[in-house]
């Protein structure tokens, strides 16, 4: 792959990476209920989904996507069906996400938390079909044709996967700085009904993604 090419692709992945989504909004989420450095669990989560996805571009799912209607159709409800799920989760969740755990009861909830942090970036990356899309149509503007594919899928995927992580950190730090601000278990539960209306609105946003098959 030359240079050149990667120095664009970087360009490219920080923009799309930066601009807020579900796993942006997921990370800012558990920032501020379990934490920043826990909520980078999720992050690193949604950055091996992005591998999945990357991997499932390349096997030409992002082909039957374009062309299977009921394939796309399925995927699609299954995402917006996850993102809803955890809106009204976030909702719905009445006590101050600031209150710090126990001791005791942190140890305990540590262990089973962080595979459901892990487990919740993960589907949050699978489950949107905008991502197979994403990679299907940009992966071939950056590939090199007499370049070995392999290698030059794990660059571009692993440059991907690095920016959203980047970009993750940047709105869990923010979201920290804004912690104090939001201490008041009012502004609490307010962030807990504008943040699961966002997972809602973005949900909703996914029924209306158009179906490219003919």
């Amino acid at each position: 792959m030359h240079l050149s090419n990667w120095l664009i692709f970087c360009g490219v992945t920080l923009l799309v990476a930066f601009t807020p989504g579900p796993a942006v909004l997921l990370a800012v989420s558990n920032s501020i209920s379990v934490g920043p450095r826990r909520a980078m669990i999720s992050s690193l989560g949604n950055a091996m989904g992005l591998f999945m996805v990357s991997a499932a571009a390349m096997a030409g799912l992002g082909v039957v996507l374009t062309t299977s209607a009921h394939a796309f159709m399925a995927l699609k409800l299954a995402g917006a069906a996850y993102l809803i799920y955890l809106g009204i989760k976030q909702w719905r969740s009445r006590g101050s996400v600031f209150s710090d755990l126990s001791p005791s009861a942190a140890v305990g909830a540590n262990r089973s938390s962080s595979w459901r942090l892990f487990g919740h970036g993960v589907t949050v990356a699978l489950t949107n079909p905008k991502g197979i899309l994403f990679f299907s149509a940009l992966f071939p503007q950056f590939l090199t044709q007499d370049a070995p594919i392999l290698e030059q899928f794990a660059v571009l995927t692993t440059t991907f996967a690095v920016g959203s992580v980047l970009s993750h950190a940047f709105y869990v730090l923010l979201a920290r700085m804004l912690k104090k601000q939001l201490g008041d278990p009012r502004r609490s539960r307010m962030f807990n009904r504008v943040s699961g209306g966002a997972f809602v609105l973005l949900g909703l946003s996914l029924l209306r993604l158009p179906n490219k098959a003919a």
